[in-house]
């Protein structure tokens, strides 16, 4: 347990860091990646011959949604770090 709290805490840091830089583009990295292992969960869901459109539908659905909100989360990190950069930015623009 401990090693996956520092391991989150490993992975956060590392956005904050990567959202920080001049190009923008790197804070896009993690999000990115979490995204495509959500979408690779979503083919690995074994689907039975006994379900029917509703259940393969209902179990695509909550594994997406669950397997998201690490995206959403790593996203919402590097849109608060690049907002508050943009902020600085035009704070530095008035003052000269």
């Amino acid at each position: 347990m401990i090693i996956i709290l520092l391991l989150l805490a490993g992975v956060i840091c590392l956005q904050v860091f990567l959202s920080k830089r001049s190009n923008k583009w790197l804070g896009l990295i993690l999000p990115i990646i979490s995204f495509v292992i959500s979408i690779y969960t979503i083919f690995n869901i074994y689907i039975s011959d006994y379900m029917n459109g509703w259940q393969i539908f209902a179990s695509l659905a909550s594994t997406f949604a669950i397997s998201i909100i690490p995206t959403v989360i790593l996203l919402a990190i590097s849109f608060a770090c690049r907002g508050k950069m943009k902020n600085e930015d035009e704070l530095q623009k008035m003052n000269i």
